[in-house]
């Protein structure tokens, strides 16, 4: 077993364990989306946002997983959430790394 696959299982394990935790939804989301298995990331951390609706880091993480999964309308709808987000609690430097991402998109 890979190293990236032990992390996996751990962290199948963390949101088995801790199914209300948007933290564990969302490493598992994100370990996915580094693996390119973006509709798996999307599932994963579309749990996270629906668990902490204000989770900015969850929404840019689904909005790369939803670009990588070829769908960019929808990317677009929950980058523009999560810029909402970033810019009402304070992290402009975030919100600015999610216009890009919204540019990026088209």
């Amino acid at each position: 077993m890979s190293m990236s696959d032990a992390r996996l299982e751990q962290f199948k394990k963390m949101v088995a364990d801790f199914p209300d935790s948007p933290m564990s939804h969302f490493s598992l989301g994100k370990l996915y989306l580094d693996r390119k298995q973006y509709a798996e990331a999307a599932t994963s951390l579309e749990s996270a946002v629906r668990l902490d609706p204000s989770y900015a880091a969850a929404m840019v993480a689904l909005g790369d997983a939803l670009s990588g999964a070829g769908q960019s309308e929808r990317a677009r709808e929950v980058l523009t959430r999560a810029r909402e987000h970033a810019v009402s609690q304070g992290h402009p430097g975030l919100a600015e790394e999610i216009d890009e991402r919204i540019n990026d998109l088209g």
